[in-house]
This record gives structure tokens, C-alpha cells and sequence, in this order.
């Protein structure tokens, strides 16, 4: 199966600029709107990525990951993004297991080349 990445971001404008990025590169990337969604399609589909908006509504990331662990094998690559000020959130996204926080500067900045490899399987 070809890499794919799954989006969980409520941002229809952003999530499309993530999914066109993944297109642009030939690869497959799903935004999901829902965090229930999310672990429905990582279950079904197995993704190399997930890539989280961290400012999700109602994100309990420790709850969503501890799903993802038992729902994936192997475990997908997991990016979080999130705002610059909220130092603490990025802070308690690497510690809950995360394996890349970006500020979402970064993230949009680093897209364009990094997505490619955030895709590849671990």
C-alpha cells in the first residue's frame, strides 16, 4: 500500500492546502474532521502519518494517541502543529508522544519539502 497521511484539522482551507501539498508531491493525504473519524480511517486505511492540529476542538491528545496505538500496527508517524505562543501545548504534545512539533509557522514553512518524508513508513 502507498504511504498516506491523514489530516485531523477543522480547517477546511488549511486541510486543503495540506492534502494539494500531498497531491502536488503524488502522494496521498485525507483530512479527517473529527477525531472519531480519524481513528475510524487509521484503523481501516493504516497511515505511515497523521499530521494534528493540535488547537483541535476538544483534542485530548494522550486519549487520541493511547486509541491510535491499539488501532495501527505499526504506529504511524505522528506531527503536531500548533500556535507559537502556546509554548506549554507544543511542550505537552512531545511529552504525550508526538514525534515531531512544529509551531505552525514551521509547519507551513517546512510542507512543501518535508511532507514526502513524513510519509515514508517509520
Amino acid at each position: 500500500m502507498p504511504p498516506l497521511g491523514l489530516v485531523l484539522s477543522d480547517d477546511l482551507i488549511f486541510t486543503s492546502r495540506i492534502t494539494g501539498t500531498g497531491q502536488a508531491h503524488g502522494l496521498s493525504v485525507r483530512g479527517c474532521r473529527s477525531v472519531a473519524d480519524l481513528v475510524a480511517e487509521a484503523r481501516t486505511l493504516q497511515p505511515t502519518c497523521l499530521l494534528l492540529d493540535l488547537a483541535f476542538p476538544g483534542l485530548q491528545l494522550s486519549e487520541l494517541l493511547a486509541a491510535l496505538h491499539s488501532a495501527c500496527t505499526p504506529m504511524p508517524r505522528v506531527v503536531g502543529y500548533g500556535s507559537h505562543v502556546d509554548a506549554a501545548g507544543l511542550k505537552a504534545a512531545r511529552a504525550a508522544g508526538c514525534d515531531l512539533v512544529l509551531p505552525r509557522s514551521a509547519f507551513v514553512e517546512q510542507l512543501p519539502s518535508a511532507l514526502p518524508g513524513w510519509l515514508q513508513p517509520p
